[in-house]
């Protein structure tokens, strides 16, 4: 069964959040325009292999997705992760358009589309890499010796991949996503025996969902962007102007006349992403634009947020569930 789902990934998220709050002339929204193409190609592959895992049993197989666990002083991260009593498999997705070269020599991954090369990291040590660290992870955790094999799925069915002559070896690793459940039927043919009890493995799940820790990337700081360049204010949902003006317990659009009560709760979740976890009313007026801290206060306490603190030391955790799925406007 399906023991971890999917979602969708925060840095999407937050690169959204700040393209929706970076001026239009902004000189960084190039990049990030094209940093949030790559991240959803990506997801989108992810995506086209989860359909393909429909087709398993999933009585037998536990599929985790999205892993980030720790390691040494650091985290490992995996895409998929399949796990049964007598194997397990770690599966790297990759999402590129084009001719995909594997090259042995300098262990690179070369894409060529439209007749532009770019040199990528090779997955398929960054695959062996996560087969040691999850090795290790299992000992420290007290669990048993399982055979662990490891594979880079490309989910565009058009990926031409090429390698070397003599890099023969490339099948073991590199496969189209429509060879995914051939390669685990024959690891099943391969690895017949168990390696673990169900309880074990039923405590294994439970110790990798607990171990694991979202990525929050702070995006501000990865393009130096200062807090001072971002939009505030409520944008409106309809026709995207701003900033909209609260009357009456409620959002006016000057645009197109739209009243929405609801309006600051985007704000919110972009100043989440973008600011931090937590506000206090001031921070609220600042980024919404209310000058009453009594209109800011009973904004906060209707959205029933969990608070520290007293008084005007109230300090209120914005805790939204961003990364549930389904989203009805991935691009922003």
């Amino acid at each position: 069964m399906i023991e971890k789902e999917r979602s969708i990934p925060r840095i999407i998220l937050s690169l959204q959040a700040l393209l929706r709050r970076l001026p239009p002339q902004h000189p960084k929204r190039t990049v990030i325009i094209e940093e949030l193409g790559k991240r959803m190609a990506g997801y989108k592959g992810e995506e086209a292999l989860d359909y393909t895992l429909t087709s398993l049993d999933l009585k037998k197989y536990s599929i985790l997705n999205d892993l980030r666990l720790p390691h040494k002083n650091n985290f490992f991260q995996i895409d998929t992760l399949l796990l049964t009593t007598a194997f397990i498999l770690i599966i790297e997705v990759k999402y590129l358009a084009g001719t995909a070269y594997f090259d042995p020599i300098f262990n690179q991954l070369i894409q060529t589309k439209d007749g532009v090369e770019v040199a990528l990291p090779d997955p398929t040590l960054q695959v062996k890499r996560q087969k040691l660290q999850l090795a290790e992870w299992l000992s420290n955790n007290g669990f048993p010796t399982i055979p662990i094999f490891a594979c880079v799925v490309m989910s565009n069915d058009r990926t031409i991949i090429k390698t070397a002559p003599e890099n023969k070896s490339i099948n073991k690793f590199v496969i189209h996503r429509h060879s995914l459940l051939e390669k685990v039927s024959l690891i099943e043919k391969y690895i017949q025996d168990e390696s673990i009890s169900q309880k074990q493995k039923k405590k294994c799940i439970r110790t990798l969902k607990k171990q694991h820790h979202e990525f929050h990337p702070n995006v501000m700081e990865r393009y130096y962007i200062a807090v001072e360049d971002i939009i505030k204010g409520v944008r409106c949902s309809d026709c995207d102007s701003h900033p909209l003006r609260r009357k009456h317990g409620a959002w006016i659009c000057s645009g197109c006349k739209k009243t929405d009560r609801s309006a600051h709760i985007q704000a919110l979740k972009d100043y989440e992403l973008l600011i931090g976890p937590t506000i206090k009313n001031a921070d609220l007026r600042w980024f919404l634009e209310i000058e009453s801290p009594y209109a800011a206060k009973r904004l906060l306490q209707s959205l029933n947020l969990p608070t520290t603190g007293s008084k005007k030391g109230t300090t209120y955790t914005l805790s939204f569930n961003q990364t549930k799925k389904p989203a009805n406007n991935l691009t922003g």
